[in-house]
């Protein structure tokens, strides 16, 4: 990686140049930051204000509907499809539905995105991840200045550098498995364009910079991951589950080795978390039974993103309407629906959805479109009297669930199968941590029963009509890298982890990661003619398109061998202020 990589532009907001994360704190490259008062950390000059600096540093954009948008876990319900319900009449239907954008045409049909640069869309995702790696190399230059000048490198002063270079491995990580392909393995991977890797603030604007490739992106967030892990602390914060705390900085090392299939250190940075007692384990999932009291959505997302519940490791405050464009043309319906909640199955014998997923506060659009509670907006009013304000959604970015269902893929892969089931039974058995009123109701009506070696060996083993998300084989991963083998024997534990992890990351984004590491091939039923876009496992689609700015600047698209001209159109970038959500929506 060159020199000039790190000191150039990586295009951001404003005409693609990212302000200075020392003077304003990126809260905008807008004329508004001239009416503000000068920013009290402009000279970051000493550790304390390197710590506030790095706690205003983590990206606020959220890249979950562009990622589920992409993957199979959205339809458009404007094409002709079945009633999510296998219970309703099964005669086709179709609506006429609008959607959010036309970004959002463009996503679902796999397309760069030209229409629009505004939140959840590829460009916010970019250039927001970017901001917030800018604001952390300001710090992180700061203390190495300071170090030059005979600063104590104290357990404060390295506490901080380690949430500095956490902070910088993830939001690249995240850039990574949005624009770039999958990771393979270290040699096929240098084929595939990476992401710059930027370790000094931005200060000028020029075109020479290059992605380098996904092997090189990888290695160097994995030295930063690991050198942040030798000294993450929580000491220097307030509300840790809003940090790099020590358990989180474990569970991101823990997702990035699984990406690298890194099996045993995927174990060794889940078991620093989960600990290897699963009886205690369970005591520290997900408890459903504070959902009894709630009646409204936002009361149901106030207890899944909870700081103070054991199960959330990190959380995340974004800008984002997620939910609200779940609402228009492409959500979960029909057979995306019954693949995610209207099924049947051994652990819930009937023909209703999973009843954790209502409990939690499952919701529709009135056309059969549905999506959980845990992406539930938070709003913050500007005028309280208008209305207006801005849309948070708090993102639950590492939890105790998919932290064990990683553990699971890696016990899978060493053929620790044992030891596998043992975290899937636990992780069934959390499903069901419901008050015992309400356990009680489900007995009452059919149940819940948790998984048995017996349902794993049977209704996982093969694919059917109606055990979704289950195949007769895994082979399709070879694709990834010859060294990639699932074996037979192997076959229903992996069936039954795509089942679970499917559930588990639900609207989070990371389903499109999944089948990008996995090599999964699926497709995309677009209109009334259900015109279809499939993606195979080399597909360049799989790559999210970088911003078009950016390529007119003289970015390497993601997608060389697809693109023959670049817009430079200006696109008006619609405001930021929204209208408050209906309390009972």
């Amino acid at each position: 990686m060159t020199k000039d990589i790190n000191n150039k532009v990586i295009a951001g907001v404003c005409g693609f140049v990212l302000c200075t994360a020392a003077s304003l704190l990126l809260v905008g490259c807008t004329d508004s930051f001239l009416d503000k008062e000068p920013d009290e950390r402009t000279v970051i000059d000493n550790v304390d204000k390197v710590i506030k600096l790095f706690r205003a540093s983590y990206p606020d954009t959220n890249y979950g509907w562009v990622c589920e948008l992409s993957s199979d876990n959205v339809m458009d319900l404007n094409s002709v499809h079945l009633p999510a319900s296998p219970q309703a009449k099964q005669e086709p239907t179709h609506y006429n539905l609008t959607s959010s954008g036309r970004q959002d045409d463009e996503m679902f049909c796999f397309e760069p995105v030209k229409s629009s640069t505004s939140s959840d869309t590829p460009a916010s995702i970019w250039t927001g991840f970017y901001a917030a790696i800018n604001s952390v190399n300001e710090g992180l230059q700061a203390l190495d200045k300071l170090e030059a000048e005979g600063a104590t490198l104290d357990s404060k002063f390295l506490a901080a550098r380690a949430e500095g270079l956490l902070i910088r491995a993830y939001s690249h990580f995240i850039l990574v498995n949005c624009f770039s392909q999958a990771y393979k393995n270290d040699e096929l991977s240098k084929a595939d364009i990476g992401v710059p890797y930027v370790t000094e603030p931005i200060i000028t604007v020029d075109d020479n910079y290059n992605r380098s490739n996904v092997t090189e992106t990888y290695k160097r967030i994995q030295a930063d991951l690991e050198e942040g892990l030798k000294y993450v602390s929580d000491m220097n914060y307030d509300k840790p589950k809003w940090h790099f705390n020590v358990n989180a900085a474990h569970a991101f090392a823990a997702r990035f080795y699984l990406f690298t299939r890194q099996w045993d250190k995927v174990i060794e940075h889940a078991n620093a978390v989960l600990g290897t007692n699963n009886e205690v384990l369970l005591t520290r999932m997900f408890d459903y039974s504070p959902l009894d009291d709630c009646t409204y959505l936002s009361d149901y997302a106030n207890v899944w993103q909870d700081p103070a519940i054991y199960s959330n490791i990190m959380l995340i405050d974004t800008y984002s309407t997620v939910l609200r464009k779940a609402r228009y043309r492409y959500g979960q319906g029909s057979l995306v629906a019954r693949a995610l909640y209207y099924h049947n199955s051994p652990m819930w014998p009937r023909w209703v959805a999973n009843p954790s997923i209502f409990v939690s506060g499952l919701g529709g659009n009135g056309y059969g479109s549905y999506y959980p509670a845990w992406i539930s907006e938070q709003f913050q009013y500007s005028d309280k009297v208008a209305g207006i304000g801005y849309a948070h959604t708090i993102r639950r970015e590492f939890t105790y669930a998919e932290l064990l269902l990683e553990r699971v893929e890696a016990e899978i892969m060493k053929g620790m199968y044992k030891e596998a089931f043992q975290d899937i039974a636990t992780y069934s058995e959390s499903m069901q941590k419901f008050s015992a009123s309400t356990k009680q109701s489900y007995a009452a009506n059919g149940g819940m029963v948790v998984i048995t070696e017996a349902i794993l060996n049977s209704w996982f083993s093969r694919k059917t009509a109606t055990n979704y998300n289950c195949f007769d084989d895994w082979n399709f991963v070879t694709n990834m890298s010859p060294d990639y083998v699932i074996p037979a024997e192997a076959v229903p534990y992996m069936n039954c982890l795509n089942y679970f992890r499917r559930y588990e990351t639900n609207f989070t984004g990371m389903r499109f990661f999944d089948l990008k590491r996995w090599g999964m091939e699926y497709t995309h039923e677009y209109g009334l003619n259900n015109v279809k876009y499939t993606l195979t496992w080399n597909d360049p689609r799989r790559a999210l398109e970088v911003p078009q700015d950016a390529i007119a600047s003289g970015l390497e698209p993601s997608r060389p061998l697809i693109v023959d001209s670049v817009s430079t159109e200006k696109v008006l970038v619609p405001g930021h202020y929204l209208t408050e959500m209906e309390e009972n929506d």
